[in-house]
């Protein structure tokens, strides 16, 4: 893989989009209507708008996810096994499948980026905030969105039995994490479904999506809001009746 020292060579990198049907939590969650189209078009449109991308990829193990993705503007050059789409699947098994594929079409790309349907206020300046960022700094294997935590670790526990265990057992004898107040606590982050970009070799030569050095793309607002559970599309169509959200524009016509 080419390594890129001279800041005028601009690596080229592809928009991964994991669109798998088998949801059990929500029923084919990422093709569910939101807004008046189903929610993957939000990401295809976010990606296509970017401008950031040599190609918007849709990986998944259905014909008709393949044609909704079609019809927003994304490719699906091939369907994902079906072996590599169950519920205990790895990212790694379908990233590199499909940057295997891809490749052996003659269509290799220096970096990748995961962009999950069920994030759908991320929007296209977003992308470009992260691939600057990621661009501009040395050394990494890849980039992950984070935010900072609501519900500190610190702060919680793991049963055994009839007692409890801090699950982070630090902080001075007199005054343990579990009884600190949150302002007191070190600054923890948790990583959204917003966004990863990495290096093409981290995936194929390593064989993982994040590699070892991994740098923090800090999400602004409700940008890694992610909608997995169905409160949260109740709470994502009152935040887009409020204005407290806003979708990317998407151009095409609602799938029917």
């Amino acid at each position: 893989m080419t390594s890129y020292t001279d800041a005028s060579a601009v690596p080229n990198i592809v928009a991964l989009i994991p669109a798998r049907s088998g949801s059990k939590r929500v029923a084919d969650k990422n093709i569910r209507p939101l807004a008046g189209h189903p929610v993957i078009a939000y990401s295809i449109a976010a990606a296509i708008q970017s401008g950031v991308f040599a190609a918007v990829i849709v990986s998944t193990d259905s014909e008709r996810y393949a044609a909704i993705a079609r019809h927003y503007g994304a490719e699906v050059p091939f369907l994902r096994p079906a072996d590599i789409a169950g519920d205990h699947s790895p990212d790694i098994e379908w990233v590199e499948h499909t940057l295997k594929r891809l490749a052996a079409g003659g269509r290799s790309y220096d970096c990748f980026s995961i962009l999950r349907p069920t994030s759908p206020v991320r929007l296209p300046e977003t992308i470009r905030r992260a691939w600057a960022e990621f661009r501009a700094e040395t050394g990494v294997d890849s980039l992950r969105a984070v935010e900072k935590c609501s519900q500190h670790p610190g702060k919680m526990w793991v049963i055994r039995g009839r007692r409890m265990l801090p699950l982070l057992p630090f902080g001075p004898a007199d005054q343990p994490w579990h009884s600190s107040q949150y302002p007191s606590l070190p600054e923890i982050y948790v990583q959204n479904a917003s966004l990863e970009i990495a290096w093409s070799r981290v995936a194929l030569e390593g064989r993982t999506i994040a590699g070892h050095v991994v740098m923090p793309f800090l999400t602004h607002d409700d940008e890694g809001f992610d909608v997995n559970h169905p409160y949260d599309w109740e709470l994502a169509e009152q935040m887009l009746k409020s204005h407290r959200a806003r979708l990317p524009n998407v151009l095409a016509t609602p799938f029917t």
